[in-house]
């Protein structure tokens, strides 16, 4: 059950093609290079920044970056606070722990 099986490469079956030989192909120097083709026009809108559009864009950027903040904040407020509970809880353990031990 444990021993390692090798597995076996299986003969191939059938027909097989020997690989293609590749021949090489002549390049002549001084043959130009075809033109490239001409470049079509976008038909994109193109964005125009007005100067409302400017101030809006700035300020969606400070309220996302305010939620962010906020949210950031919270978490690390939440951590501490958690933190200083199980400080709070190891301090009264090891008290009640001491005081037992000093009955007996």
């Amino acid at each position: 059950m444990f021993q390692p099986k090798i597995p076996i490469m299986p003969q191939p079956s059938g027909l097989v093609t020997p690989p293609a030989v590749v021949q090489p192909t002549t390049i002549t120097p001084g043959t130009p290079a075809p033109a490239p083709a001409a470049a079509t026009p976008s038909t994109r809108p193109v964005l125009q920044l007005t100067p409302g559009t400017a101030v809006a864009l700035v300020g969606a950027g400070t309220a996302v970056a305010l939620v962010v903040g906020t949210v950031l904040v919270s978490l690390l407020l939440a951590v501490a606070v958690t933190s200083a509970s199980v400080a709070v809880c190891a301090v009264v353990l090891r008290s009640l722990i001491a005081s037992d031990a000093k009955r007996h």
